[in-house]
C-alpha cells in the first residue's frame, strides 16, 4: 500500500534551483512538471533534469512524481521513455479523458518498466480528472471499472474554466462558482468510490497562507487526503491542515480501546455517547494517518 501524502508541491522540471528548494520544505512529494511550467523549447531539457532528480532521489526524502504532458500532445510518450527508468513514485496525467486514458497509461508503464527492469505495478499514477466537460460528466467511471496502479484523483479548475470558456471559476465573493464546487464535490465522491485517495486542487494565492489554512481544514473534514501546492511558502499550512490533531489522536485511540476491550459489540459507549461501526472507522483512519505523520 503506498504511503498517503498530505502535501504534492509542482516544481518546474528545468528549474535547478526550484528542485533544489522543493527537497528541503517537508512535502510529502514533489511533482517535476514536464508540462504547464515548461516552455516547449525547454521540453528536451527538463526532461534530462527529471531523470537526473530521479537518480538523486533513490532511497529516502520526499517522493518524486512526474506530471507528464496531455496524451493529445506529442510530448507524452518521450515525457515517459525519459523518466520511467527513474523510478518515479508516480506519474501525475493532467488533462486526462476518463479511466480509459489511465488504462492506456498503465500499459505504457507496463512496458517501461519491463525495459528498465523495474518491479511491475510499481509505479501509480494520478489523474488531473476534470479538466475538460467531457472529462468531469466521465468521473462515475472510476467507481465502476478497476483501473490499473491508481493512486488518487485530483482536480483543477482554470483549465476547466477555458473549456467552458468561462470568464472565472469564482464568484465577487471568492468562493469557487456553483459548477466547480459541483464538479469538485463528484470528483471526492468518485474517489471514495474507487477507494482512492482523493487531493484536493491548488490554492491560487500563495501569499494567502491564513485562507489556504482554513480552506485546507475545510477541505479534511470533507474526506480530502491532501492537496497541491504551488509555492513552498503552502506546503507547511497544508500538512498542518491534513494531520490528525493531539485531540483527535487521542479520541481515537479512545474509541479503538474501547471496541478492543468489547470485541464481540457492534455498539460501545464512550463519555456518554454511543458508538458504532463507524465511529470505530474513523478512529482507525486516524491512527493510521498519526503512524505516517504524527500529531499536527
Amino acid at each position: 500500500m503506498p504511503r498517503p501524502v498530505r502535501s504534492m508541491l509542482f516544481v518546474p522540471a528545468d528549474s535547478e534551483k526550484k528542485i533544489a528548494k522543493s527537497q528541503s520544505v517537508g512535502a510529502d512529494a514533489i511533482i517535476l512538471d514536464l508540462e504547464d511550467s515548461v516552455a516547449p523549447a525547454r521540453k528536451d531539457t527538463a526532461r534530462a533534469m527529471a531523470a537526473e532528480v530521479l537518480r538523486d532521489a533513490r532511497g529516502g526524502g520526499a517522493a518524486v512524481w512526474v506530471r507528464i504532458n496531455p496524451f493529445d500532445s506529442e510530448h507524452a510518450l518521450a515525457d515517459l521513455a525519459a523518466v520511467v527508468r527513474g523510478g518515479p513514485a508516480g506519474i501525475m496525467l493532467p488533462k486526462a479523458a476518463g479511466p480509459d486514458d489511465l488504462v492506456r497509461l498503465s500499459h505504457c508503464l507496463d512496458v517501461l518498466e519491463l525495459r528498465d527492469s523495474l518491479a511491475p505495478g510499481a509505479i501509480r499514477t494520478l489523474p488531473v480528472a476534470t479538466e475538460t466537460a467531457g472529462a468531469a460528466l466521465r468521473l462515475p467511471l472510476y467507481a465502476e471499472r478497476v483501473v490499473p496502479r491508481l493512486f488518487g484523483l485530483t482536480w483543477g479548475a482554470e483549465d476547466l474554466s477555458a473549456d467552458l470558456g468561462a470568464a472565472g471559476n469564482r464568484g465577487d465573493d471568492g468562493r469557487l462558482a456553483l459548477t466547480y464546487r459541483t464538479v469538485r464535490a463528484m470528483m471526492l465522491l468518485a474517489a471514495k468510490a474507487a477507494g482512492v485517495a482523493a487531493i484536493d486542487a491548488i490554492w491560487p494565492d500563495f501569499r494567502d497562507l491564513e485562507g489556504l489554512r482554513a480552506d485546507s481544514l475545510s477541505s479534511r473534514r470533507e474526506g480530502f487526503a491532501g492537496r497541491m501546492a504551488i509555492h513552498p511558502a503552502q506546503v507547511e499550512p497544508i500538512n498542518e491542515a491534513y494531520s490528525p490533531s493531539a485531540d483527535e489522536i487521542s479520541h481515537a485511540e479512545a474509541v479503538v480501546a474501547a471496541f478492543d476491550a468489547e470485541p464481540d459489540a457492534g455498539v460501545v459507549a464512550l463519555d456518554g455517547k454511543m458508538l458504532d461501526m463507524p465511529h470505530l472507522k474513523q478512529a482507525r483512519h486516524i491512527i493510521a494517518m498519526r503512524d505516517a505523520f504524527g500529531p499536527r
